[in-house]
């Protein structure tokens, strides 16, 4: 008996070891052979053959898996096309989209904590806004729509989705289309930040985006959390702090030099 749990033990830490390197493998692998070959096919084939398990049941669970692993996709995703957006050289950027995207993998994306899941969803949105205005910026505002719309939207259900309640389905709508408004508005001034040769660029409508569904979430939870009612005292420091933020960048950061 001894000798089974040892070894069920040993396998235990192998599998680890492996699912370790894995993902090393794919964090690092799928942002240098992006910047190799100037092209995101490959990279994009990494993100979606990491992800075979969504098609390794029965088809009827297809689009529940897909559903589930939205976040983890437009993540991945999101990885590969702005190193893609960042040129063939290598940068800072790319360094750093590197070891983002493999903490991502061993660290973040295994949680399931309620803080856990809110900080998933907002990198969702931070990273998928941001590779969306980098490839659409001199594109037709429609494809800067509909993407925010279906970031916000699997950034809204992941979080839901770990709640009691089950009807969702119009909040979710909610979220993707105030986030596609929101895009539409901001779709005629792109601001985007950039810091010297490190190849960073941060969109001024992701910040909005990202401090937009933080507040959102905010304010569902205390509604669910009494019954329906929101509670000021709890969402004011968070709404407080990102209409300060949003004001500043308005105010402060919307220099036409950063203008896309």
């Amino acid at each position: 008996m001894a000798d089974y749990v040892l070894i069920r033990k040993s396998r235990n830490v192998i599998s680890s070891i492996l699912h370790v390197i894995l993902n090393i493998l794919l964090g690092v692998g799928s942002v240098a052979i992006t910047v190799i070959t100037g092209s995101w096919i490959i990279g994009l084939i990494l993100v979606f053959i990491s992800k075979w398990r969504i098609f390794a049941v029965r088809p009827r669970y297809w689009m529940i898996n897909i559903k589930s692993n939205l976040v983890d996709l437009i993540v991945g995703i999101s990885f590969v096309m702005i190193t893609y957006c960042s040129g063939t050289e290598w940068l800072i950027i790319d360094f750093i989209l590197a070891a983002g995207y493999t903490l991502w993998l061993i660290l973040l994306k295994p949680r399931s904590s309620d803080l856990a899941t809110e900080a998933q969803s907002l990198i969702a949105v931070f990273l998928g806004t941001t590779a969306a205005t980098l490839l659409f910026a001199s594109s037709d505002s429609a494809f800067l729509v509909l993407s925010c719309f279906f970031i916000g939207f699997a950034a809204a259900r992941h979080i839901l989705v770990q709640t009691d309640d089950n009807n969702f389905g119009l909040i979710t709508l909610a979220c993707g289309l105030i986030s596609a408004e929101i895009a539409w508005l901001c779709q005629s001034w792109l601001i985007v930040y950039t810091f010297g040769t490190t190849g960073i660029a941060i969109p001024q409508v992701s910040i909005i985006l990202t401090l937009f569904a933080f507040v959102s979430a905010r304010i569902y939870k205390s509604g669910l959390k009494h019954e329906g009612k929101i509670h000021f005292s709890e969402i004011a420091p968070s709404a407080l702090f990102s209409i300060l933020v949003i004001a500043m960048l308005i105010i402060w950061f919307s220099n036409p030099i950063f203008d896309v």
